[in-house]
């Protein structure tokens, strides 16, 4: 009877160690995953933008995470979106161009849902074209990036890390006495 008891403990056990297995690898995966669409575009030439209002639905809405490619003034046309740096305040903004004024050095834009044409845009605050998007992804994005989800993104990770190490860890320190043992017997 204790046998079988033994035998279904130990069978539970590798069970909800398998489970555990998939499941942090999945984990370990999507971790990845956010940050080579986070942070790794960067490394073959992207700049990442949240877009924060609706003035660009339906093309790009709220919460959207867009990819911005660095051009040249020269290289922007009539009917492309731009993403630029709108004021002293360093704010960032979307907008399809509308017109370009090349004697002045200024594109003109406007939201696909506004109706007002904005304040010309000096070419100096072009930062680039926007190449694709990844819906929802933005507000992934802001949370992680500002406090209280910075905080829980990195306890969460260090939780995972320790999780993942901490099993290995403690099996090596119970069979580390075994193995003095037979040592010393050994003499």
């Amino acid at each position: 009877m204790r046998k079988r008891k033994r035998t279904g403990q130990k069978k539970m056990k590798q069970t909800l160690k398998k489970i555990w297995n998939v499941v942090s690898t999945i984990l370990v995966i999507v971790i990845v995953l956010c940050s080579v669409f986070l942070m790794g575009s960067r490394l073959i030439g992207y700049r990442v933008f949240n877009i924060l209002t609706g003035s660009m639905a339906p093309q790009y809405n709220e919460g959207d995470l867009i990819y911005v490619k660095q051009v040249s003034p020269e290289e922007v046309q009539v009917g492309d979106p731009i993403t630029f740096v709108l004021n002293e305040e360093l704010v960032v903004a979307t907008h399809r161009v509308v017109e370009i004024d090349s004697e002045t050095s200024h594109f003109y834009t406007k939201g696909d849902a506004n109706d007002i044409i904005d304040a010309p845009v000096h070419f100096k605050n072009l930062i680039g074209i926007p190449q694709f998007s990844i819906p929802k992804l933005g507000y992934v994005a802001d949370f992680i990036q500002n406090p209280p989800g910075m905080y829980i993104t990195l306890g969460v990770g260090a939780a995972l890390i320790i999780a993942v190490f901490l099993p290995d860890f403690i099996k090596r320190k119970k069979s580390e006495p075994a193995a003095e043992t037979a040592v010393s017997e050994q003499k």
